[in-house]
């Protein structure tokens, strides 16, 4: 239009682009031992047992800022790769981890210290990095998962980029020699290729939500992909292919839900782990899983 001045713009607005995944709401793993499960998760690491749902014996949700750990009991699943964790203040969670021995012994639980994050062993050999919140890496996160990160074999990233580019609407790109997949507000899928060899799927998951259900799920069809219909609201995949040749290129199952599904963005309760009854103050009993504003 005339007499129109344009405005420059100082920012790179494209970088607040998420692509059609919006949401890494559960990494769900099964465990033989309840009781261990607690120790390991609610009093090593510090998180929330969801208060609200599956609150038996039988499961645990256990909340990590945004995001859950799904954790039936079964036989043990152990995630081929590592889960990325962020937990505020080092010297604390090292406490937990130290004082948690007493309730793991003889389990495949242990820790370790490294300059920029303490590797940790669940009681049944999952992995975890927990890392300090770091603006510069993981954006405002004082608590949550940032990355799952899945070892796969050698000369599988760039066919993994082009499924969740391609197929899954996802931004993705290789990074340092291993595929990023942007899942979420700071959260991203790793893939690193290694030449060890892997042990068989065992039929752990993880849950994406999509902004284009409906799209990726005629795509993911075509491809012959499709594992289960669930519901109005949610199917699942498995098998993660090359797109340009059909190649099979890893096995993880992604349970997949609409944005219009009933548990889409639920707001989750995270308890302060520092507060307890012994040094108890009325107000610090929630923890904010984001920065506050600066």
């Amino acid at each position: 239009m005339d007499g129109m001045t344009k405005i420059e713009c100082p920012w790179n607005r494209t970088a607040e682009n998420l692509g059609n995944v919006v949401e890494l709401q559960h990494v769900n793993l099964r465990v033989p031992n309840q009781l261990h499960a607690t120790a390991f998760y609610i009093s090593a690491l510090g998180l929330t047992r969801d208060p609200y749902l599956v609150t038996g014996i039988d499961n645990m949700w256990a909340n990590v800022g945004v995001s859950q750990f799904h954790l039936p009991t079964g036989e043990a699943q152990v995630l081929r790769g590592t889960v990325g964790l962020v937990i505020e203040d080092r010297a604390l969670l090292l406490h937990r981890l130290q004082n948690a021995k007493r309730w793991l012994d003889g389990t495949k639980y242990g820790f370790a210290e490294h300059d920029d994050h303490v590797a940790v062993t669940c009681p049944w050999g999952n992995r975890f990095r927990v890392h300090a919140p770091d603006p510069e890496r993981f954006g405002r996160i004082k608590l949550g998962i940032p990355y799952v990160e899945f070892d796969v074999a050698p000369g599988t990233v760039k066919g993994i980029v082009r499924f969740y580019r391609d197929i899954v609407g996802a931004p993705a790109n290789i990074v340092n020699g291993e595929a990023r997949v942007l899942v979420a507000n700071g959260q991203y899928l790793t893939f690193r290729e290694t030449e060890a060899k892997q042990p068989a799927y065992d039929g752990h998951h993880i849950q994406l939500a999509f902004v284009d259900f409906g799209t990726v799920h005629d795509k993911l069809a075509e491809l012959g992909v499709i594992s289960q219909e669930d519901s109005q609201h949610q199917y699942r995949f498995v098998k993660v292919v090359d797109p340009k040749n059909g190649k099979l290129l890893f096995e993880v199952e992604h349970e997949i839900r609409s944005m219009t599904h009933p548990l889409f963005a639920r707001k989750l309760v995270n308890r302060n782990p520092a507060t307890t009854n012994l040094i108890y103050a009325t107000g610090y009993e929630e923890y904010a899983w984001a920065m506050p504003p600066e």
